[in-house]
């Protein structure tokens, strides 16, 4: 038989929020998060907004964490991820394990770009002279450094795993934690995505395929609007979310609390396009339906899909048909919702966030409401508009999270109530 997984443990620094407490409370109460972006390199750009980490509604700043000499060693998002996985450690009450634990315990976190900033600055330097290029400039930049400084940080000695999909980054660091487990290659993986990678270079460049939201620069908090009418374009933002995963009875053993069960993962390529998702949702289709399949259930059991939508004209629309293709006659049994009216798109670290919504809300029984959904432009399906909702289902609460990313992959998770 296949090991059973559950998530016993969740850190969060999100532009909602840092900790699970403070992330949930403001994305049940429609609290958003994106802001105006402040300074002169980015007067000349179109879009001027963008969702950075907040904690207690204060900007986070990562120097008061870390000492000038770490921070040297290390990019922002790596500093992110190390922060969320303390988070999540000490909440899955595992900052103390066994040597043998250790060996058992894996790490997977992915980042979807890497800093733009020390590119450009470490080449500025580079004209200077030789001298002056950082050595730590190499390991700044490689994107499997987060999961690298978490696994020495805690001594963890088992799968040491980093995921670059884009934005479905975070969502498959999950879901292939999620088959470690599974398999036997490890008991415990602490698992997600980072991403630290707002800065006048990469607005610009998202600006130039005119993916970013331009419209609302007066209004950051009315930018990112999924599956309405008026969306434009994402929201770029920040942050990382930390999952732990444990083999189910590892972590009864240790009388873990269970925030949920994953039942299913699955994947696939649109094998289509650079940046826009197959015309025919085929690709998005393909993923739920395989992770569905993996997760040995009905369609007709899954009540909840958290979308990837990211408040694109195009992408909404056709993950919206995908959704419809899926579920066929019992659209008006599901709730779909995207949080990232709330939080923006955090890129990397869009999968692993929205899923530690999704996972809340299969624990508590709350639907996550899509903020600034003002105009329904498909009547069929409930896309919980501005306010959350308590999900109305009297069976197991099981739901879907959907991912997808530039070069056409695509990741879908299947999370339940634990029972």
């Amino acid at each position: 038989m296949k090991r059973r997984v559950v998530v016993t443990g969740i850190g969060v620094l999100s532009p909602v929020g840092t900790g699970i407490k403070e992330a949930w409370k403001n994305i049940v109460e429609g609290r958003c998060g994106v802001t105006k972006i402040i300074g002169e390199e980015y007067e000349n750009l179109p879009c001027k907004v963008a969702g950075f980490v907040h904690e207690s509604g204060v900007k986070f700043e990562l120097s008061k964490h870390f000492k000038k000499a770490e921070l040297k060693t290390m990019a922002p998002a790596t500093g992110y991820a190390l922060l969320a996985a303390d988070q999540a450690l000490k909440d899955a009450d595992l900052q103390s394990i066994t040597d043998e634990t250790k060996q058992n315990t894996g790490v997977a976190v992915g980042m979807g770009m890497i800093d733009l900033n020390d590119i450009c600055n470490t080449y500025e330097s580079l004209k200077k002279g030789y001298h002056h290029v950082s050595p730590f400039f190499v390991p700044r930049i490689l994107p499997n450094m987060a999961a690298g400084q978490i696994s020495i940080k805690y001594g963890f000695r088992g799968p040491n795993h980093a995921v670059s999909t884009a934005c479905a980054t975070g969502a498959h660091a999950i879901g292939d934690s999620y088959r470690f487990i599974r398999h036997g290659d490890a008991d415990i993986m602490v698992c997600g995505g980072t991403e630290a990678c707002i800065s006048p270079m990469s607005i610009a460049g998202f600006c130039r395929i005119r993916a970013l939201s331009t419209s609302f620069n007066e209004e950051p908090e009315k930018a990112s609007r999924p599956f309405d009418k008026r969306r434009e374009g994402f929201v770029m933002g920040e942050g990382s979310a930390i999952l732990v995963l444990e083999e189910l009875q590892h972590a009864l053993n240790r009388k873990a609390h269970i925030y949920a069960e994953i039942l299913g993962y699955g994947l696939s390529g649109d094998a289509s396009h650079l940046t826009a998702p197959r015309s025919d949702g085929t690709g998005a289709f393909l993923a739920m339906e395989r992770t569905i399949r993996d997760a040995n259930i009905d369609v007709c059991e899954v009540t909840y899909v958290n979308a990837h939508a990211t408040s694109t004209p195009l992408g909404d629309a056709i993950e919206t048909k995908a959704i419809k293709n899926v579920f066929r006659g019992n659209c008006h049994n599901i709730a779909v919702s995207s949080t990232k009216g709330a939080h923006g798109h955090l890129l990397g670290a869009a999968g692993n966030l929205e899923s530690v919504f999704t996972i809340k809300a299969v624990e508590e029984g709350i639907l996550p409401p899509t903020v600034n959904l003002e105009t329904v432009e498909d009547r069929e399906i409930n896309f919980v508009p501005i306010e959350s909702q308590v999900w109305k289902w009297s069976g197991k609460r099981i739901a879907l999270k959907n991912a997808f990313g530039f070069g056409g992959t695509n990741a879908c998770l299947c999370f339940s109530q634990y029972a």
